[in-house]
């Protein structure tokens, strides 16, 4: 499965910051690429717990990424 989702980049202080406000999962890092290099890993390990959890599709649909007809 391939979901596009959207990343929201910002400087907050000293820190840059990467948020999926959809799914609210974020991260930060020092530079650019370490905040959306974390950001990523954030959402794998998001995406790996629930889909552990047996909740993905349920996770995915609640926040827009599918709909069920």
């Amino acid at each position: 499965m391939n979901i596009n989702i959207r990343m929201e980049l910002f400087k907050e202080n000293d820190v840059y910051v990467a948020l999926c406000p959809e799914l609210n999962v974020g991260s930060h890092g020092e530079t650019i690429e370490q905040a959306k290099k974390s950001f990523q890993e954030a959402v794998m390990a998001f995406f790996e717990e629930c889909r552990e959890s047996g909740v993905l599709e349920e996770v995915l649909e609640e926040s827009g990424f599918i709909s069920r007809n």
